[in-house]
């Protein structure tokens, strides 16, 4: 007992020679933790970092029991695991560093409010159209942008610059038009580009039922972090796909959740300025 207390007491008294620059330190630390945490949960990267523990684990046990030719084997791959696993986390890698340097948070800074709203109306609108392409079996591919600002896709496609609606994105997937074939693009809640080419998921493991359409829409969310709408031509089913994860057979309401999860920050005053706005366009349509 004595002894916990003295290891209480000695560490209170760090504690107290804590300076502001310490306290930085132990955030942006913990931050970067957290950060590479995530981004191995939310990717094809979990068994690579088991495998790393598990080498890592080996040439801990192997020093202990002091092992002298496997220690020195593993240090020596660990010395080289390192340029590999730039090259194994190489699109992961440049996703951080692109999200580092976006623009996104000083855009939420100064016009969150304005963009959110244009993303909420984008969102319903889309719901709309999906439901009713779903039931038609039109197919469509829609991309909804976030920090990657998807530059070279949109160059591939029809500039369109207009505000989304169910109707438009219908006109857009309707099997004679001429851009039915391509992606549109959302950007900033707003129709971008459309009949934009996407490169094609590279994962040898995809199911063989899945046809070019969803094979674009996983390749271009594995290359960035946009988040990808698709429905189905052949079965009218609705699917998601976020990092290279693919959710099908959704319904147009848990695609629209879906939505809303990933592009729609969640805090009380986003949920309150949305009852306000269902309020408002009730009283609408009551009139």
């Amino acid at each position: 007992m004595t002894t916990l207390i003295n290891t209480i007491s000695s560490n209170l008294g760090y504690l107290k020679t804590m300076g502001v620059a310490d306290a930085a330190d132990i955030l942006i630390v913990s931050f970067l933790i957290y950060q590479l945490f995530r981004l191995i949960r939310r990717t094809n990267t979990v068994r690579v970092a088991k495998g790393i523990l598990i080498l890592v684990f080996v040439l801990w046990l192997s020093g202990v029991l002091r092992l002298t030719m496997i220690n020195f084997l593993l240090s020596r791959a660990v010395e080289l695991g390192v340029i590999a696993l730039v090259i194994i986390f190489q699109p992961e890698l440049r996703r951080l560093l692109e999200k580092m340097g976006s623009t996104r948070s000083l855009l939420r800074f100064f016009g969150g409010d304005l963009q959110q709203m244009s993303m909420d109306t984008a969102i319903t609108q889309t719901a709309l159209a999906c439901a009713d392409m779903s039931a038609a079996k039109t197919g469509a591919l829609l991309i909804f942008v976030r920090d990657n600002q998807l530059a070279d896709p949109i160059s591939t496609g029809t500039l369109v610059d207009a505000t989304v609606s169910a109707e438009l994105l219908k006109n857009l997937f309707f099997k004679n038009s001429p851009l039915h074939d391509g992606a549109v693009i959302i950007k900033d809640g707003r129709v971008a580009a459309a009949g934009c080419m996407l490169p094609m998921s590279g994962n040898m493991h995809l199911s063989r039922d899945l046809g070019m359409r969803h094979r674009a829409g996983i390749g271009i969310s594995e290359q960035s972090d946009a988040v990808v709408v698709i429905v189905s031509e052949e079965t009218g089913s609705i699917s998601v796909a976020v990092d290279g994860m693919l959710k099908r057979h959704l319904s147009a309401d848990t695609m629209e959740t879906l939505l809303r999860k990933e592009l729609i920050p969640d805090d009380t005053e986003t949920s309150r300025r949305r009852g306000l706005l269902e309020w408002i366009r009730g009283k609408k349509h009551e009139e």
